[in-house]
Formats: C-alpha cells, structure tokens, sequence
C-alpha cells in the first residue's frame, strides 16, 4: 500500500481572498473552517479524502521568504490554454517570472499572494 496526497496546506496573509481563489480555480468548495482562521476547500460530492486532494488555507503573519519549493501546477478540464489563461487572469492570477525562455509549453502564473502555479498545456477530463 502507498500514500497518496490528501491535503495541500498554504500559508496565507489573507486566507478569505485565497481559497475564494484556488475555490474558483479548481470548482472546490468550502468544506470546513477552524478557529484558528484556516479554512480547507475541495470538491463538492468527495470531500476531504476522495481522488482530488483538498487544500487548507491557513493563516500566517510570516511574510513569505523565498519562492516556494513546491508549487502546483493545473490543467484546463473544458477549454483550450489560452481560454484557461483568460479565465485564471480574470480571477487574479498574474504571469511570473521564473526564468523561462518563452519556449516552454505551459505558463507561469502566481496566485494574489504570489504563490506560482503553471498553467499546463495538456487538457484532461474532469475528475
């Protein structure tokens, strides 16, 4: 038997704006809030614990240090690329510059907290 992912936790300054962000991004909903201001969405008929993994939002006075070691990256399920890229832009996502070349066959886009994710350019079926 082996792990799989069930949760991805982001530090956030403003967890509100962040998972009404990656909630519009990915189709999640809010599935629970903590007291402690962390607030966890995922997909509506699964939950926490089924194929897709949940993301917690929780809170952080920290600022961020560097750029992230891990990042995610997100595939269009029911529009081409450049459809997908509108979308994210109109929701607040914003290209980054990580040093690509323009040649790579994804973007790199950064979250309204700066977190970066690459927009794919692979469409697949939606979960």
């Amino acid at each position: 038997m082996a792990c799989r992912i069930s949760e991805l936790v982001l530090d956030a300054a403003d967890p509100e704006r962040l998972a009404a962000f990656w909630s519009e991004v990915l189709g999640y909903v809010e599935l629970e809030r903590e007291e402690d201001g962390s607030i966890a969405i995922g997909p509506a008929d699964a939950g926490f614990g089924g194929p897709q993994p949940t993301l917690v939002i929780s809170p952080t006075g920290d600022p961020r240090p560097a750029k992230l070691r891990l990042h995610i990256d997100v595939s269009a399920t029911d529009r081409d690329q450049d459809a997908e890229l509108e979308r994210l832009l109109a929701l607040g996502a914003r290209h980054a510059d990580v040093g690509q070349t323009g040649e790579e066959s994804w973007y790199v886009l950064a979250d309204p907290e700066g977190n970066e994710f690459c927009l794919l350019r692979a469409r697949i079926r939606p979960a």
